[in-house]
């Protein structure tokens, strides 16, 4: 077998969907309580995914055994979950808007008072930072495999045992982030419910009664008290004597 063969079968690029589980086949969700779908952020992920991973095989099969390691390598596999991490964050942040301006519009609820209520850039990075907060073990998994390819680099006599370790943390790495997109979607669940809740506040808001039913009494007050200035029984106050001339003429 000549040297370039030998590296080439040291050198393949393991399947990663064994080692994605939920995340290539996952179970049916319920929706949350915003109907938010991450069920296309996910199957995006794992294309991509799929495609670094033939470009790291061509590389590979060309004996580019740098090209195949950067192709998989931790920029690649955290840039992929940031930006997904990311437009889930954007796709919670929209759909609490939209549902806290259909629940404002129902209830008539003051645009004043629903505007500070509107999440802003900055609530959206927030959800992002909770909703990723469960991928520490994901990125630690990238730091073992970025040591072990600084290793594999420096390590020509010992190519073999270099391949497999790049072999082994690449398979780790794809179990940290199938457990990463599962922290995720819990995550994504509870912000929607606490975002929910806060549409069922507004919602449910209603206006008050009372400003209402006070100027209903004064106004009745006043047009009894009135009533009895002009039938005679109360003393004309002299600011209404005119008025009570006028009203007695006229009977």
């Amino acid at each position: 077998m000549s040297p370039t063969s030998r590296s080439e079968q040291l050198w393949v690029v393991p399947e990663l969907g064994p080692s994605l589980g939920r995340l290539v086949d996952p179970p049916p969700a319920a929706p949350g309580a915003l109907g938010v779908p991450l069920g296309d952020l996910r199957v995006e992920l794992v294309s991509r995914l799929f495609d670094l991973a033939g470009a790291a095989r061509s590389f590979a099969a060309t004996g580019d055994h740098a090209g195949a390691i950067a192709s998989l390598g931790r920029v690649a596999w955290l840039g992929l979950w940031e930006k997904t991490v990311a437009a889930a964050a954007e796709r919670i942040a929209v759909a609490a808007n939209r549902a806290l301006e259909s629940a404002a519009e129902e209830s008539r609820f003051p645009a004043r008072r629903l505007r500070p209520l509107r999440l802003t850039d900055d609530d959206t990075r927030a959800i992002g930072a909770r909703l990723g907060s469960g991928g520490a073990p994901f990125v630690a998994a990238l730091d073992v495999l970025e040591r072990t390819v600084h290793a594999t680099g420096s390590a020509r006599g010992r190519e073999a045992e270099g391949a497999q370790a790049w072999r082994t943390a690449l398979g780790a790495v794809a179990r940290r982030l199938e457990s990463a997109w599962l922290a995720l979607e819990d995550a994504a669940r509870r912000e929607e419910e606490r975002w929910g809740a806060e549409v069922a506040r507004v919602r449910a808001w209603r206006r008050p009664v009372w400003p209402l039913w006070l100027v209903t009494a004064l106004v009745a007050g006043a047009a009894a008290w009135l009533g009895l200035i002009l039938g005679g029984y109360l003393p004309t106050p002299p600011a209404l004597e005119g008025l009570a001339a006028f009203w007695w003429t006229r009977l």
